[in-house]
């Protein structure tokens, strides 16, 4: 029989943190494994420090400028919930926030951003969960946009792709793609929908254990709900977020062609270069998705490479070192930014992620209001 007491203190130690931890160590215990095994480390080191510092110079401050814009889409999306606020405040909120998810564990960001916008703007912590939730949302439709497009420009266009060996990771892809896509399609056209599925819902489940993530549903729908409503804030909010994540994509094309020796190295057409450099970030972020490693570490470096390397006759070893190289830049900007943002709003993401509160669930006027 189960001991209650001590299965109680097992899932007080087993914290999402602690989890987080956990899984980092064995993402990177497993791809450290394989590839000193199976790749030339060396290789990828000296590939790595033949890189072109121009090209890399310029990708960096590509991404650094798609910061504005992250900031920017973020006023848009709560805007649509009655808070109008400066686009320099909202971007220095989006770069702790995001700090605080590479050096948190658990991705206590989340509480950083709904905390600055109560302390330093008044507005409701359940307002800046929903508006996280919505922008996760235009961020999830944008990269499933962008996959299926360079999908697309794959199957149609220059044929220097590797059809043979790029069958299972383009099909990876595909599914991915076409799940995102059907989720997002399908969450939107609910959200626009004129019927509340939220009171069914609710009835249906009440004390069951699917109560808490039907509510959870609910409650995302709801926040959806708020600029799906508005088809003029709809397309803004998707027109920001392509070219954001059309900035990141760019980002990373650029370390490629850093290590290729440039876009005219001969080893794989720009076109072709553009469509996998497009899913490539797209698979990599899609796996940033599972909560199994603090930032995604390990886990976007394995997809970038596996799509690189089955798609083109790029090397393994160039491969590797492309996605390592386009992730720390990446995180690089985005703890130089969080760090600055900490200094401009006299706050530490770390602190504020242990004050803001656990559960920014509580009633709000979009979740009561703007019922699913």
């Amino acid at each position: 029989m189960t001991n209650r007491p001590d299965a109680a203190r097992l899932r007080d130690r087993l914290t999402r943190g602690r989890l987080t931890l956990v899984g980092t160590g064995l993402v990177l215990a497993v791809g450290g494994w394989l590839t000193v095994r199976y790749v030339d480390v060396g290789m990828i080191v000296d590939v790595a420090a033949a890189a072109d510092p121009t090209l890399l110079g310029v990708a960096l401050v590509a991404y650094a400028l798609s910061w504005p814009l992250r900031g920017r889409r973020y006023g848009d999306v709560l805007a649509a919930m009655g808070s109008r606020l400066r686009t320099g405040f909202l971007t220095a909120a989006v770069f702790a926030s995001q700090t605080a998810n590479l050096i948190v564990p658990a991705r206590a960001g989340d509480g950083v951003r709904a905390y600055l916008l109560k302390r330093r703007r008044d507005v409701p912590y359940p307002t800046g969960a929903a508006s996280l939730a919505v922008e996760r949302a235009f961020d999830l439709v944008a990269i499933a946009t962008l996959g299926a497009l360079a999908l697309a420009a794959l199957a149609t266009g220059d044929r220097s792709v590797d059809t043979t060996g790029g069958v299972t990771p383009l099909a990876a892809a595909a599914g991915l793609a076409a799940v995102a896509v059907v989720l997002a399609g399908a969450t939107v056209a609910v959200a626009r929908s004129d019927r509340q599925f939220g009171p069914a819902l609710r009835n249906r489940t009440a004390e069951t254990r699917l109560a808490r993530p039907v509510d959870a549903a609910i409650r995302f729908g709801a926040a959806v709900r708020v600029v799906a409503a508005r088809p003029r804030r709809l397309a803004t909010v998707f027109g920001w977020s392509l070219l954001v994540w059309e900035i990141d994509v760019a980002t990373a094309v650029l370390v490629l062609a850093a290590l290729l020796g440039g876009f005219d190295g001969g080893l794989v057409a720009l076109p072709v270069l553009l469509a996998v450099g497009t899913l490539a970030v797209s698979a990599g972020n899609l796996a940033k998705v599972l909560p199994l490693s603090q930032g995604g570490v390990g886990l976007y470096e394995a997809a970038f490479t596996g799509l690189v390397v089955g798609t083109t006759a790029i090397p393994v070893e160039t491969a590797i070192a492309a996605a390592v190289l386009d992730h720390a830049l990446k995180n690089a900007v985005t703890l130089a930014g969080g760090a600055a943002a900490a200094t401009v709003l006299n706050v530490s993401p770390a602190r504020s992620a242990d004050e803001a509160p656990a559960n920014t669930d509580t009633a709000d006027e979009h979740a009561e209001s703007a019922d699913f």
